[in-house]
């Protein structure tokens, strides 16, 4: 099974910190390859549209980010940047080669 996965958080999707699955915006279920690549190109083209910062690591991860977009951590005494990440996950692994 694939999985398309949107997450927003204050660190990079690859990290994958524990607890990660607590931040998942959005979770899109697919039983073929070519439907998932479909569904994750859509999603980048409409990130590429609205964040002017994108990285990518490895075929699963890409993360988005526009510099202004904080938020303050009362525990880190500081803001953090948040990041919005897509992960493209196979049989709960992410999907590092095509």
């Amino acid at each position: 099974m694939h999985e398309i996965i949107y997450l927003r958080t204050n660190y990079e999707p690859w990290w994958m910190f524990e607890g990660w699955e607590e931040k998942v915006v959005n979770r899109h279920q697919f039983n073929s390859t070519e439907n998932a690549q479909q569904k994750l190109e859509s999603l980048k083209n409409d990130f590429d549209r609205r964040f002017s910062n994108q990285q990518q690591k490895d075929f699963a991860f890409t993360c988005y980010w526009n510099a202004e977009e904080v938020e303050y951590c009362e525990d880190c005494e500081e803001d953090l940047q948040i990041f919005h990440g897509l992960i493209w996950l196979v049989n709960g692994k992410p999907h590092t080669n095509f």
